[in-house]
């Protein structure tokens, strides 16, 4: 069994930036290196949806249309910790954000087997 805990999340104007983070801890001598990890949201009246998958440190590497270019996924192993990294934020980020961790590389929530409890991001003025 995994634990994941993110944090991070918070008020901001739109324009601004935070900096979320996902610690997975398992069993002794686990290792989140073989797992794609996977950011997820989900805003209030709609369904959950993918924002950024992983896998292999940045050889596989994917963010949804919405947030390309303002948004960077960053892993680091030793720490069993990854990242996001969300600037330039609009009102349409708001949602509840997930980490999560699976085996599959997709954007289908369904395919990841372990998940975070989620950290609230508001985007507002």
């Amino acid at each position: 069994q995994l634990q994941l805990v993110e944090s991070g999340g918070g008020l901001v104007q739109p324009g601004g930036s935070l900096r979320l983070s996902c610690t997975v801890s398992g069993p002794s001598g686990f290792s989140l290196e073989p797992y794609v990890v996977g950011w997820f949201r989900q805003a209030p009246g709609k369904e959950r949806e993918g924002v950024s998958l992983d896998k292999t440190s940045a050889m596989f590497r994917s963010y949804a249309d919405s947030v390309k270019g303002r948004f960077t996924f960053s892993r680091d192993n030793a720490s069993n910790t990854v990242h996001l990294r969300m600037t330039d934020l609009k009102a349409e980020d708001t949602a509840i954000y997930y980490c999560a961790v699976g085996t599959t590389y997709s954007w289908a929530s369904s395919r990841f087997d372990y998940w975070g409890q989620g950290t609230q991001v508001t985007v507002s003025s």
